[in-house]
């Protein structure tokens, strides 16, 4: 892959195994960890020590080098915590540590390439990428550290909670190490918070057969949402992606509206499928996605996508640089400083920072507006939703194109090229509009939401499902994008 300005550096993670939720890898793994933990789950001590080592074979799998990463990040973020328990006059010291620890960390494995880079093409330079440097010098491949961008937070978070006097520190090493690293949500979330996960490590979980269910047919919605429709979607998405300077408006438009579709199947998959594990464990994590396609602004869009990413970035950034406090430029602001963040947050391009920047200038030019009444109760609901629908899907070209050529390419050509034959399957139009149309009356009324609920139209649903998964789905062992995150 070529390296400039405008290049994404993230071309570094080829590995030869992936435990991924959908392979039988992972199968046999679970099946040797559930029986084991449903016995110890009595036992705090032993249950932790298992659930631990268990996570450290989920995560060495992938590169048992980035053990030592997370085993160090850990450790420190647990030792800044008793500090700050300990020296109440030197809390914002340990703070600063911790911040600049984790954040440092995540600058030199996933943003010393982006950096050094950029500056070789402004300067006319040839600085080499610190982090190659330092993984050729150790004999290791280079790998950006998959799920470094969770993990490093999730920790964070827990260090600056208790500087903040919002939890108690947690003394046990082992707990806390489990904490960071629990295998079904350590790669791509939801990005736990202590005050949620912590406590549910202090105690016995229980484990009904109503949680095995229900963890169960998360699990299934969420494989169905990877294995039968993101994948799927990818066929289309990423032939069109890789040459679009080949296609016409038609196959432009309808590539990047698959691709809305392909990562959100792709990733709230794979949060499905964590909490369904997590569930049959008798745990309880957060919510990550409510149906983001059904939203009627771009505020509304953001509280229900990769919810525990958003939720962080306001509690950690946006509230701690004033929040909505300070008047309206200062809130504005906060509002573009935080999402072009969570945009640089996503991957070392500028693609990213543009899709970043874009939702930024949207939230600060649709903010006033969403809250007036005519927004509210004049504009019809479902025209809200495509506007803002549209916009999503316009700015995610510069998140799935591979360079800003790329990216440009796509967003001049499908307004300048004629409509041709985008040679877009049928079954796939098919598989979004049912989607869209069942969540468009999941969220229309509470009538409707009960009746989608009820068990009859649940189990049909998981039966249409298994059948699908059987008969048409095609074997596949694509890693879930946000692995690259």
């Amino acid at each position: 892959m070529r390296h400039g300005i405008g290049h994404r550096t993230s071309d570094i993670r080829h590995r030869a195994s992936e435990m991924l939720f959908h392979t039988w890898d992972f199968l046999v793994f679970f099946l040797i960890v559930f029986p084991v933990y449903f016995f110890l789950r009595r036992y705090n001590g032993p249950m932790n020590l298992w659930l631990l080592a268990a996570s450290y074979v989920f995560y060495g799998w992938w590169n048992p080098y980035y053990l030592i990463l997370i085993a160090a990040t850990t450790t420190l973020d647990w030792w800044i915590g008793l500090r700050m328990g300990r020296e109440g006059a030197r809390r914002k010291f340990w703070l600063v540590l911790t911040v600049l620890s984790n954040v440092g960390c995540l600058a030199f494995f996933k943003y010393a390439g982006f950096v050094t880079n950029n500056l070789n093409a402004l300067l006319g330079t040839s600085f080499a990428n610190p982090a190659k440097d330092l993984m050729t010098g150790l004999g290791m491949a280079y790998l950006l550290p998959v799920g470094i961008s969770f993990f490093t937070f999730q920790s964070m978070s827990y260090t600056i909670d208790v500087y903040r006097g919002k939890i108690p520190v947690e003394r046990s090493l082992l707990r806390f190490a489990t904490f960071v690293s629990l295998f079904p949500q350590l790669v791509a979330g939801p990005i736990e918070r202590a005050s949620n996960l912590l406590p549910q490590l202090h105690k016995a979980p229980r484990i009904t057969r109503r949680h095995l269910t229900d963890g169960g047919s998360q699990f299934l919605v969420g494989l169905f949402k990877k294995v039968a429709l993101a994948d799927y979607l990818a066929l289309y998405v990423d032939k069109v992606y890789a040459d679009p300077g080949s296609f016409q408006s038609g196959a432009l438009v309808l590539a990047t509206v698959a691709f809305a579709w392909q990562i959100y199947f792709d990733f709230s998959g794979y949060t499905d499928m964590a909490r369904g594990i997590g569930h049959a464990m008798g745990f309880r994590f957060m919510q990550n996605f409510d149906n983001p396609y059904v939203a009627t602004g771009l505020g509304d869009f953001w509280s229900r996508w990769h919810i525990s990413l958003s939720t962080w970035f306001k509690d950690y950034l946006y509230f701690p640089l004033g929040g909505n406090r300070n008047g309206k430029l200062a809130t504005y602001r906060n509002m573009l400083v935080t999402m072009i963040v969570s945009g640089v947050w996503h991957g070392a391009a500028w693609t990213f920072v543009i899709w970043g920047a874009l939702h930024a200038a949207g939230r600060v030019l649709t903010r006033e507006l969403e809250g007036t009444s005519v927004w509210r109760d004049r504009v019809p609901r479902l025209a809200k939703q495509v506007l803002v629908f549209a916009f999503v899907c316009f700015a995610w070209i510069f998140f799935r194109a591979r360079t800003l050529d790329d990216a440009w390419t796509v967003a001049t050509r499908m307004f300048t090229t004629g409509w041709g034959d985008p040679q877009f399957p049928l079954l796939m139009a098919v598989i979004v509009g049912a989607v869209w149309g069942y969540q468009l009356l999941y969220t229309s009324g509470v009538r409707m939401k009960a009746l989608l609920e009820t068990a009859p139209v649940r189990v049909g649903l998981a039966a249409a499902m298994i059948v699908y998964l059987s008969v048409f789905a095609q074997p596949s062992l694509k890693a879930f994008i946000y692995f690259d995150f």
